[in-house]
């Protein structure tokens, strides 16, 4: 008889846990397949070394190597993806569900590494500007900076994605220097386990910045203080009690929640049986139903349908529903898989008959439900069931019960302003979808629709050849909701690390702002020298090295040979009568060519260190720059990136922003911006 492995946790840079506890049992056939650990995790220990340990050796790197650190981690992951897939098929999933949850984590590494590559300084400061000049000199100066906040994060998921799950709350917060408890949901807890060996084993993550909780958090909760952060993903009712906890309140600790909620689909009423958006709708309704079981927070719940419509969208999602196959994903043909455990099969029942009463099953159970494989007759598999309400206004159970599995409802609406109104019923859900042919009715619906919901997919025949779908939050994009949905946010691109720093305002003269923040600041001192800028190394470069430039006067013939190189004869740079008529009373410059002087009056034309313009930021054209006018430009070496990448011939890189300024005779500013450049290093 094979032995069932008992799970562990990790605490303090070592696995705890040989003692068999509660039992887990695959979704399957409910074969017992590992136990939880009966020892006691001594919480004390994890925070004293996620505080001592985590935070120091985090601190250690800046932006930029965390993530390139993320990124190396996400290859390695997807280099043993296989062993993970295997064991998710214990969670009922199919090939398919298991993607989302494994590469779909891997993939959060991936573009959070990516983000933090391009966004975030070679710092642990990130400067969020501009400066303003708060006094008349010029010689006093605020702006904002976010900085770690030297805590620990613990996260808090729920059972149906363990592996994305946690990876989409690790990168921003290891990003942001954070180190992270982590505590899955028991009942698919093994594949995070899994996940986080790997994490381990890779040598990659710096000592204390994992750590991993295997059943209950104790008195975690008691222990954490203002430096930290708490998340967590599951039900609104969990959220609201873990939200009121005594500590978390005495200590005004930073608690995100992102609960389950009533999302819904929305046909607009100008879509037609015979467009391609109502089929789109139906696919989409029912991909949401099926995928992960219907086990997704995002999952379509309320399906939102105009009177007369009604009865074509039930058939066709019926004849969709009758045609997949459920069982165990290793039978070819299987496309709906189980739910995690039999006590979520259980409760899917249990509130599915809550719904039923008053409202009409069109699809379930009695439409021959028959699971297959082998031993599925102990498995946790529901059927997908279809309801119809036909007054959602007086329905409220349609509006408050979620059976969190492949369950949603039909529910019948009189105008877009009722189908509204219904979408609001569910008190603040994480995602809604309107499929409309008509941008109008866009209009109209999405700024009621965003109210109550955290991301809105507008879905029609163009957005379809690209669509990620209704249920798939992307790193990119906030994913989260109000009210029921639990008022928080997660991911939105680099959104996301900044709710794991700290924010504060900073005074200071110029000077000052620009060593915290460690970018020029205009008014700050600056440094020339005999040597060009350009002419400097990435490694030699000072934040505040300087040129001011030589003048040059614009004459007409630039304008003219500037028209003529661009083609832009607009008239005010060549009509001199339509030009008197105008607020500058005269002719004056292309903007494009005082940019294009200011380069050359700046650039070092010789072969250097310098390797190409990578672009250009903040760009504002102040004063016009009249014919007889002379201009001339200050370049000063504004911000240093190293981006820890070499090229082809193994010379490493990074990134400089120049602050550029072009002022005219009167030393007024007439052209400002900031120019990205590729600067090679020695080595």
């Amino acid at each position: 008889m094979t032995q069932v492995a008992t799970l562990q946790s990790f605490i303090g840079g070592r696995w705890i846990g040989h003692e068999a506890a509660l039992p887990l049992r695959g979704a399957l056939n409910n074969a017992l397949i590992y136990h939880t650990h009966a020892e006691q995790i001594d919480f004390d220990e994890a925070v004293t070394y996620a505080r001592k340990t985590g935070v120091p050796a985090l601190m250690k790197m800046d932006f930029q190597q965390r993530a390139a650190r993320l990124k190396a981690l996400a290859l390695y992951l997807l280099g043993r993806k296989e062993e993970l897939y295997a064991i998710s098929h214990l969670t009922g999933a199919t090939r398919a569900d298991s993607w989302v949850d494994i590469e779909g984590g891997t993939g959060t590494l991936f573009a959070y590494a990516s983000m933090g590559s391009r966004e975030l300084p070679s710092s642990n400061v990130l400067h969020e500007g501009p400066a303003m000049s708060l006094g008349k000199s010029g010689g006093f100066a605020g702006t904002h900076i976010l900085v770690p906040r030297g805590g620990l994060a613990v996260h808090i998921n729920a059972f149906n994605f363990p592996i994305w799950g946690l990876l989409e709350k690790f990168a921003p917060s290891f990003l942001a220097a954070m180190p992270c408890i982590g505590k899955p949901a028991t009942a698919t807890s093994y594949l995070t386990e899994a996940l986080v060996r790997m994490m381990h084993e890779s040598g990659l993550l710096p000592e204390g910045a994992l750590q991993l909780v295997i059943g209950s958090t104790g008195d975690l909760l008691d222990r954490v203080n203002g430096a930290d952060v708490v998340t967590f993903t599951g039900s609104a009712d969990t959220a609201a009690k873990l939200r009121a906890h005594r500590n978390l309140i005495a200590n005004s600790v930073p608690f995100t929640a992102e609960a389950d909620s009533l999302n819904c689909a929305i046909l607009a009423p100008d879509v037609t049986p015979d467009d391609a958006e109502f089929d789109l709708f139906v696919k989409e309704v029912a991909r949401e139903m099926t995928g992960k079981a219907g086990q997704k927070c995002t999952a379509i719940r309320r399906i939102l349908v105009p009177e007369n419509l009604v009865d074509a969208v039930g058939t066709r999602l019926r004849e969709r529903l009758a045609k997949v196959s459920v069982g165990d994903p290793s039978v070819e043909g299987v496309r709906m898989g189980a739910l995690a455990s039999k006590d979520q099969q259980r409760d899917v029942a249990e509130r599915v008959a809550l719904l039923a009463q008053g409202n009409e099953v069109l699809f379930g159970e009695r439409d021959g439900f028959s699971p297959i494989g082998e031993g599925v007759g102990e498995g946790a598999f529901h059927a997908p069931t279809l309801l119809l309400c036909r007054d959602g206004m007086r329905n409220d159970a349609v509006h408050d019960v979620e059976a969190f599995g492949p369950v949603s409802t039909i529910i019948s609406y009189d105008g877009i302003e009722q189908a509204m109104a219904l979408a609001a019923r569910g008190r603040g859900s994480l995602v809604s979808t309107l499929v409309t042919r008509d941008p109008a009715t866009a209009a109209y619906a999405v700024p009621m629709a965003a109210a109550s919901h955290g991301r809105v997919l507008i879905l029609d025949r163009e957005a379809s050849v690209d669509s990620t779908g209704h249920g798939s939050p992307l790193p990119q994009l906030k994913h989260g909701g109000p009210g029921r949905a639990g008022g928080g946010e997660e991911l939105g691109g680099i959104r996301a690390v900044r709710h794991f720093l700290q924010r504060a305002a900073v005074q200071g003269s110029p000077t000052m702002l620009a060593a915290v923040t460690g970018e020029y600041v205009r008014g700050a001192k600056v440094q020339e020298s005999e040597q060009h800028p350009f002419r400097k190394y990435f490694e030699d470069l000072t934040m505040g090295d300087s040129l001011l430039t030589h003048r040059r006067t614009v004459s007409e013939a630039d304008i003219v040979n500037f028209g003529g190189v661009s083609g832009d004869y607009f008239y005010m740079h060549f009509d001199e009568i339509a030009a008197k008529d105008t607020q500058f009373g005269k002719r004056i410059a292309h903007g494009y060519f005082v940019l294009s002087a200011a380069a050359g009056l700046f650039v070092s034309p010789a072969p250097g260190p310098v390797l190409a313009n990578y672009g250009l930021d903040n760009l504002r054209f102040i004063t016009p720059v009249a014919i007889g006018d002379t201009i001339r430009a200050r370049l000063t070496c504004k911000r240093k990136v190293d981006r820890n990448r070499t090229d082809d011939k193994g010379i490493g890189q990074g990134v400089v922003a120049w602050d550029v300024q072009v002022t005219n005779q009167n030393d007024e500013l007439v052209a400002s911006y900031d120019i990205l450049t590729l600067v090679m290093k020695r080595h």
